[in-house]
C-alpha cells in the first residue's frame, strides 16, 4: 500500500526526518513525522491502520519510502521502529551489519534491566555487561573478515542473499559442519560464551516444527515464522532463544503448578493476538539481542494448551523486566585496577532472568499456540541443535585453556617434565573428542520435511553427555599444572602500589626471561576460565546448558535402537 504524504513533503523534510531517526532524536522525528501529515498517524503518534504484512510502506516520495514493521503496530511512532529507506540501494545484497553498526543498534533499545538493586540506564556501556556485548559483537566482526567468509556467512534459502551464518537455516550436512567449525573459531577468539548460538538453534527447530504443525493442523505458523526470519536475515538482528522456564515444582505439569506463572503461558486471547505471563531463566545473550524467540520448555499434555506457546517479540517489548544474574568474581570488572585481575579483559558472557508481565504478542508473531502434541518436537529439536553446538563452542574455549596451561608450564620452567606433557596430551584428547562428536552428529544429519537439516539426535546427545564431563577434567588439569599461585597471587592494586610492587615482582617470578606481569596475567586467565566469570559458561553451562546430564541419557535411551541390537546378538548367537 502506498500513500502520498501531504503538507511539507519535500525531500528536505524527509532527509531531516531520516537524520532525526538515525541520531536517535525520537522527539524531533515524531515532530517531523507530524509535519509530513501522514494519513496513518494520529495526534498521539500511534498507527491507526496498516496492512498486516511484515513490513508496510506508509508513503513514498521520489527515491524515498517510509516503512513500519507490522509487529510494531502498538508502539509509539517516537520510538525506533520506523525505517526510512532509499528505494535505490547501491549494494542490494549487503544486508549484514558491521560490528560498529551492531553496537550502535543496541543503543536504540530500551531494556528494562536491573542489576545490584538498581535500574541500569546505559546497558551497552555497563562494565558488567560490556564484555558479553564484545563477545556477541565478534559474530559480526568475524563475518566482515574475508578469511572467515566461508565459515561466517551463508546463502539464505529464503532470500538468496549472503547472510551471517548465525541467521542461516541449515541446508545441508556441510552447513551443519561449518556451524560447528564457526563456533570453535569464535570460542578461540573470545575464550567466552558468544551467545548467538541459541537463537540460531531455536530458529532451525522452530522452522521445521512449524512446517509439520501446519501440515497436521492447518495452521499458518510456518508462514509467520518465515516472514519473521526473513526480517531477521535482512536486518542481521541478534536473536535470543528462550526455552528454560523456572519450573516450580518439578513433580507437577505446567497446568498443575500452585502458581500458574512458573511456566510461561497465555493469560488472555484477543482477536489480534495473545498476552503472555511468566519467566525464562538463564537467558544467555538476551541483553545483546534485538528479538527474543520463545519456545516451550518441555513436552506438553492435554490441559497444558496455554503453555504450548512459541512466539517472537522485541527484547524491549512493553511488560518485559530483566534482572541480571551474578557471576563469580563479577565485581572485579568495576574495580579501579582490573586490567590483570579480571583475567579476560575484553570478552565474557551474561545471564538474565526475563520476566514477561502481560506482554502482548500479535498473531503474526506466534509460531505455536495450544498444539500440545508439537511442543515436544520443538523442544527435542532445539535441544539436539544446541547439544551439537557444544561440540564447537566449548572446544574453542578449551583450545585457549589448553594453550594457557602449556604457557604456564613454560613460565614456571616445568614444560619438559613428563607428567606435564602427559596431562597436556590428556587435555587435548578430551577436547578433540568433543569436537569429533560435534562433527559426527553434523555429518550424519538428515533433511526435514521443511527442507532444513537436522543433526543426528543420538550423536548430538552423546556429544553433550561428554560435554557434561570433559571440560571439568580439562579445568582440573589446568588448575593442577597452573599451581596454587593461580588463586593466591596478590591483587593488581598491590602490584601497582609502589610500597609492594618490587616484592611481588621479585617473588612471583618464574623463568627469569619471562616478565612477572605476564605470568600474573596468564594465571588470572586460567583462574577466570576455571573459577571466575568465564567458568560460568565453560563449566556449569557445560553441565546444564541444553539440558542437564539426565536429559541426554533419556534421549540416548530413546535413540539407541536397543531392540535392533538385541536382534543382532540373537542372530550371531543363533538363538531365539
Amino acid at each position: 500500500m502506498q500513500h502520498t504524504a501531504g503538507g511539507h513533503n519535500d525531500e528536505k523534510d524527509i532527509l531531516a526526518f531520516s537524520n532525526h531517526l538515525y541520531s536517535c532524536d525520537f522527539a524531533a522525528a515524531d515532530h517531523a513525522l507530524r509535519l509530513l501529515c501522514l494519513p496513518h498517524t494520529s495526534a498521539h503518534g500511534r498507527i491507526n491502520s496498516v496492512d498486516m504484512r511484515r513490513e508496510t510502506e506508509l508513503f513514498h516520495y521520489k527515491d524515498y519510502s517510509l516503512h513500519v514493521s507490522s509487529n510494531m503496530l502498538y508502539k509509539s511512532v517516537n520510538r525506533r521502529f520506523f525505517l526510512l529507506k532509499r528505494k535505490k540501494k547501491d549494494k542490494e545484497d549487503d544486508i549484514m551489519m558491521t560490528k560498529d553498526q551492531y553496537i550502535e543498534s543496541l543503543r536504540k533499545l530500551h531494556l528494562n534491566l536491573y542489576s545490584f538493586g538498581k535500574k541500569v540506564e546505559n546497558v551497552v556501556d555497563n562494565p558488567i555487561v560490556r564484555p558479553s556485548l564484545n563477545s556477541f559483537a565478534a559474530t559480526y566482526e568475524l563475518a566482515e573478515d574475508p578469511q572467515y567468509e566461508d565459515l561466517m556467512t551463508a546463502t539464505s534459502n529464503l532470500t538468496g542473499k549472503k547472510v551471517n551464518r548465525f541467521t542461516h537455516l541449515h541446508q545441508s550436512t556441510d552447513d551443519l559442519i561449518k556451524k560447528v567449525k564457526m563456533q570453535r573459531l569464535l570460542g578461540q577468539k573470545t575464550a567466552a560464551c558468544f551467545q548467538r548460538c541459541v537463537g540460531m538453534d531455536a530458529a532451525n527447530a522452530v522452522y521445521s516444527t512449524t512446517f509439520e504443525t501446519d501440515e497436521a493442523c492447518g495452521t499458518k505458523y510456518h508462514e509467520n515464522f518465515v516472514k519473521f526470519w526473513t526480517d531477521v536475515q535482512n536486518n542481521d538482528w541478534g536473536v535470543d532463544g528462550a526455552m528454560t522456564d523456572v519450573k516450580g515444582d518439578r513433580g507437577l505439569s505446567p497446568s498443575k503448578q500452585a502458581d500458574p506463572d512458573l511456566f510461561l503461558h497465555v493469560v488472555e486471547r484477543t482477536a489480534d493476538g495473545v498476552y503472555v505471563t511468566g519467566a525464562k531463566a538463564h537467558q544467555t545473550g538476551y541483553l545483546n539481542s534485538h528479538y527474543v524467540l520463545v519456545m516451550p520448555t518441555i513436552s506438553m499434555r492435554e490441559g497444558d494448551e496455554d503453555y504450548a506457546i512459541s512466539f517472537a517479540c522485541p527484547t524491549d517489548a512493553e511488560g518485559i523486566t530483566l534482572i541480571l544474574g551474578r557471576q563469580s568474581c563479577d565485581t572485579r570488572k568495576t574495580e579501579e585496577y582490573n586490567d590483570i585481575d579480571v583475567g579476560n579483559k575484553v570478552y565474557g558472557g551474561h545471564e538474565v532472568l526475563v520476566i514477561f508481565d502481560r506482554v502482548f504478542i500479535p498473531n503474526d508473531m506466534i509460531f505455536l499456540n495450544g498444539e500440545t502434541q508439537f511442543a515436544g518436537m520443538m523442544v527435542e529439536r532445539f535441544a539436539g541443535y544446541h547439544r551439537q553446538s557444544y561440540g564447537g563452542c566449548k572446544v574453542g574455549v578449551g583450545d585457549v585453556l589448553i594453550g594457557a596451561t602449556a604457557l604456564a608450564g613454560e613460565m614456571a620452567g616445568s614444560a619438559k617434565a613428563s607428567h606435564v606433557k602427559d596431562k597436556l596430551i590428556e587435555m587435548t584428547h578430551l577436547n578433540e573428542t568433543l569436537y569429533c562428536c560435534g562433527i559426527a552428529c553434523s555429518s550424519q544429519g538428515t533433511k526435514t520435511k521443511s527442507g532444513n537439516y537436522l543433526i543426528d539426535l543420538l550423536l548430538a546427545n552423546v556429544c553433550k553427555q561428554n560435554v557434561t564431563r570433559f571440560p571439568y577434567e580439562i579445568a582440573r588439569l589446568a588448575q593442577d599444572l597452573a599451581g596454587g599461585i593461580m588463586v593466591t597471587q596478590p591483587s593488581e592494586a598491590d602490584y601497582r602500589n609502589p610500597a609492594t610492587h618490587d616484592y611481588i615482582e621479585k617473588y612471583l617470578k618464574g623463568v627469569a626471561s619471562v616478565p612477572t606481569e605476564d605470568r600474573m596475567r596468564l594465571l588470572r586467565l586460567i583462574e577466570n576460565m576455571t573459577m571466575g566469570t568465564a567458568a560460568v559458561g565453560y563449566l556449569p553451562e557445560s553441565m546444564h546448558g541444553a539440558g542437564s546430564p539426565q536429559a541426554q541419557r533419556i534421549m540416548i535411551a530413546r535413540q539407541s535402537n536397543m531392540e535392533m541390537k538385541k536382534e543382532l546378538a540373537k542372530k550371531i548367537a543363533r538363538i531365539g
